[in-house]
This record gives structure tokens, C-alpha cells and sequence, in this order.
């Protein structure tokens, strides 16, 4: 037994919990919308096509935003495509992912699915292969009443209202459909910020940041997009991506330290470049992409020929890559005074916290649980709290605490709910909370297994279950965290 310990005082708070802080992501890339999200032949399916079992899931996940249509997808996308009567819809290869896109999904049917799921509508536009007229189509279409060619043509008299648009996707990447230079997309972004502020002048536009820390622009990249953008933006992007490498699961749970620094590190950025010029306001960061992907597993993923939503980058994931994802939110709502939106990539199926059938049953994998739970807990402030505890080295951080933890606390109720994950692959964590309480109780995500799955056969194996050793003591509450583990402790 090793032992940790941290303080909570509701002085010490960090900023708001951002609701959209618990983000999802749709792109159309293999089976997220076609058999995911829409299968009108589906048991379940509505009116509209869309599966009930994932709506419920969704609604159980707690999104509160989802970013549409992607992704690499975006970059080749031509929105046109998706609306209009279904059957003169045309079928167009996708570049991005080598797969025939059939159109039977777009803009409306993501706007009716997004109010059926009760979530926002975070959209994307294409900057890779189309510009700025485009996006002031696009813009039309969802936000101004009939009466202009483009609104006109919407099936409901009712704008869709999009608050939040981003300007392009991952455009610092080679991988991506018209990769550009920072400055050949700082002047673009730029550009189309300012013609879509004047065609709605109240949006909140997200310019691209780096799509990992791992770039060899990265930082640099900031700098020269803000340079051009700053003024006219609110937000700049951040993507990330963790997996296990090489049997080394220490590093692997350790991946909230890259996070950390991926975050404080564009924060700086931002804020060097907004004081040189002489700038009032704050940059804010949209992580709107990170998850546990496997991406050297599907590394060679390419489908022969160009089919209609192959299975691509369903990875089935285990206890430890959920204990990671625990530690990601963790990660994210500490820096709640700057991250103001993040998005989980992705919803369904596409290294996702809910995956289907065709035709069949729908589950929740193990990376279900601490996002659900963390978007029902995690209310009112963010309190700062510095965890104590034993270090372990690993080899891609150094020596890296084995106790994670934030804590949120609900100024009308006085509820304080405690996120906690243990990196130790071999000791339980002996936790001392020290906060006046009258009362607590807790959760935890484990398995003597940190490899342990759920299947078909066993479609709730890892799942949150009562913690019952925990004790109060005064001022303090005592709770064991088992090895590998994500646990939710509640303090009345």
C-alpha cells in the first residue's frame, strides 16, 4: 500500500466547469454516422433514420457538443453534396480516408440529430481544397432566416444557429488535403473570420493550432497563425493522441503529463503573441480532438477499392486506456481557466466510447464510464488541488506521481466531487482527502486486469462499481484506490 493525499478548499478555485468541456466529434470517416449514429434499416432507427439505443447512449454519455463533419474529412468536403432530396444526391470518393461518401447524411440530418441528442452543433469548414466564399455559404444555409439564396434552400424556416465554427482542420499536417505553410493559413483563416463576422458577427471561430505537440512546427505554428488571426478568433485549437507503445504501460497512464504541457505550452504561446500586440483579450483553447488511438495498429489501414463506411479504427479498448482517459479529463478541467471547449474523438465506433452492430446491439466500452461520469459530476467551480503521493519512473516522462486528481465543487448544493485516478500498475493507493464533510461515498473503474475488455458476452465487465473502503474521520476521508484504476469520490 502506498499512500497519497490532497487538500480541498473551496478558495482555491480554478474557473467555471465548461459544459463544453465534454465534447464529442462525427465525422464521416468509416462507421461513425452510416451504422453508427444513422442506420434507417435499424430495429431502433426513428423517423428520421437515426438509431434510438445511441441517441440514449449519447444522452447517457452527457455530450454536450459535438464537432461536425470532421477531420481529415473536411478538407475535401463539399457540403452542397448533403442536402436536397436524398435520391439526387451525388456519391463522392473521399480522399481523406478512401472511401466512398454516398451523401445520405449531411447538414440537415446532423442539425436534427444534434436537437434530438440535446447537443450543440460545433461545425467545421472547408479550408484545404475551397475558401472563403464557401464558408459564407455554409454560414447562410444554418444562420440567416429565409429569403437569401442559401437559407432559402434550408428545409426549416428556423436558422440552425451555429455558434462555434472552426476554420478548417489540422491545417500544419502534410497528411492533410491542402496542407499549408502557417502563414498561408493564418491569412486565409484570418480572411474568412473576417468575412463570416460580417455575415454573423456574434460566432466563435476556432483557428487551427498544431495537431500534436509532437510536430516539428509545433509552438512556432501558434505564433505565426495568431499573428495573423488574433484579432479575429477565439478560440485556437489542440489535438492529441495517446497509446500504448512497446509494453510500457507506465508511460502510457502517465499521458495526462503530456497533456499538461501541451496546454501550458499554447497558452504561453498565445499569450506572448497577444502581448506584443498589445491585445486586451485572452485566447482560449478548443482540444478538440484527443482520445486513446491506436494509431501505429492501423497505421496500414487503407480499404481496397472505395467502399461506403468500411470498419476503420474501431479499436477496442481495455481498463487501462479508460484509466487514461480519466486522466485526460483530469488534465483538461484543471486548465478549466483556459480550455473552454474539448471534443472526445470520436462518438461512435471510430475509437469511441460506444460501439455498434450493423442491424445489432449497441455497448458501451470501458472509455464510456469516466467521460459519463465526469460530465454528470463535474459541476460549479474547479478547485485546485496539488496531489501528494510517491513518484514512479517511467521512460518517456521521467518520474511521473502515481495520484492524478482535480476537484469540482457546486456552490448552490456544497457538493464536492473528487476525480482520481492511481498510475501505479502494482500498489493500491491509500487516498487521505482532507475537507470538512459530514458524509462521503465513492466509485471506482478496476479490474485485476488492466487489459480487461467488454464484449458482447460480457457487456459490463469494466464498469463503475461502489468503492466501500472509505471512511470518514473529521476532517478527513480515507479511500483505498486500486492499482489502474479511475475513481469518483462524492463529499457531502
Amino acid at each position: 500500500m502506498i499512500e497519497g493525499r490532497i487538500v480541498i478548499d473551496p478558495a482555491f478555485r480554478v474557473g467555471p466547469v465548461r459544459r463544453r468541456t465534454f465534447g464529442s466529434f462525427v465525422e464521416h470517416l468509416g462507421r461513425c454516422v452510416y451504422t453508427g449514429i444513422y442506420e434507417p434499416e435499424h430495429p431502433s432507427a426513428d423517423e428520421d433514420g437515426f438509431r434510438g439505443d445511441v441517441l440514449a447512449l449519447t444522452r447517457e454519455l452527457g455530450v454536450t457538443t459535438v464537432r461536425y463533419p470532421g477531420g481529415n474529412f473536411v478538407s475535401a468536403y463539399r457540403w452542397e453534396d448533403g442536402i436536397g432530396p436524398v435520391a439526387e444526391r451525388p456519391a463522392r470518393p473521399d480522399p481523406a480516408w478512401h472511401s466512398t461518401e454516398p451523401n445520405l447524411f449531411g447538414v440537415d440530418e446532423f442539425m436534427a440529430w444534434a436537437r434530438k441528442a440535446g447537443v450543440e452543433p460545433m461545425m467545421a469548414v472547408n479550408l484545404g481544397t475551397r475558401g472563403v466564399a464557401e464558408a459564407l455559404d455554409l454560414l447562410e444555409y444554418c444562420n440567416l432566416p429565409p429569403g437569401t439564396y442559401w437559407a432559402s434552400r434550408r428545409p426549416v424556416p428556423e436558422p440552425y444557429d451555429v455558434r462555434v465554427w472552426c476554420l478548417g482542420n489540422e491545417m500544419d499536417g502534410p497528411w492533410q488535403i491542402g496542407h499549408k505553410t502557417a502563414r498561408e493559413y493564418g491569412r486565409l483563416a484570418a480572411e474568412t473570420a473576417r468575412a463570416m463576422r460580417m455575415l454573423d458577427p456574434d460566432l466563435e471561430l476556432v483557428a487551427c493550432g498544431s495537431s500534436s505537440s509532437a510536430m516539428p512546427t509545433f509552438g512556432a505554428w501558434e505564433e505565426t497563425v495568431l499573428e495573423e488571426t488574433y484579432d479575429l478568433v477565439d478560440h485556437i485549437s489542440c489535438h492529441a493522441y495517446y497509446e500504448e507503445k512497446d509494453g510500457d504501460l507506465e508511460s502510457f497512464l502517465a499521458s495526462a503529463v503530456d497533456m499538461d504541457h501541451f496546454i501550458d505550452t499554447v497558452v504561453a504561446k498565445a499569450d506572448e503573441v497577444g502581448a506584443r500586440l498589445g491585445a486586451r483579450k485572452k485566447i482560449q483553447v478548443s482540444f478538440d480532438e484527443w482520445n486513446v488511438w491506436y494509431q501505429s495498429r492501423w497505421a496500414d489501414a487503407t480499404p481496397d477499392g472505395w467502399p461506403v463506411a468500411p470498419p476503420l479504427l474501431e479499436d477496442d479498448y481495455h481498463l487501462a486506456d479508460a484509466v487514461v482517459v480519466g486522466g485526460l479529463l483530469i488534465a483538461l478541467l484543471r486548465h478549466s481557466d483556459r480550455v473552454a471547449a474539448a471534443c472526445q474523438a470520436q462518438l461512435v465506433n471510430v475509437i469511441a466510447p460506444i460501439r455498434t452492430e450493423p442491424g445489432g446491439a449497441a455497448r458501451r466500452q470501458p472509455t464510456f464510464h469516466p467521460f459519463a461520469q465526469a460530465a454528470r459530476n463535474a459541476v460549479g467551480d474547479v478547485l485546485y488541488v496539488q496531489p501528494e503521493s510517491p513518484r514512479r519512473e517511467t521512460a518517456k516522462y521521467g518520474p511521473v506521481p502515481v495520484l492524478d486528481a482535480v476537484a469540482t465543487r457546486d456552490p448552490e448544493t456544497g457538493r464536492t466531487t473528487v476525480f482520481a485516478v492511481n498510475r501505479s500498475t502494482t500498489d493500491p493507493l491509500d487516498l487521505t482527502i482532507t475537507v470538512h464533510t459530514t458524509a462521503a461515498e465513492a466509485t471506482t473503474l478496476a479490474d485485476p486486469d488492466p487489459y480487461a475488455r467488454n464484449t458482447p458476452a460480457e457487456p459490463d465487465r469494466v464498469a463503475p462499481r461502489p468503492n466501500p473502503d472509505v471512511v470518514v474521520d473529521g476532517d478527513h476521508v480515507r479511500v483505498v484506490l486500486p492499482p489502474v484504476s479511475w475513481n469518483v469520490v462524492h463529499l457531502a
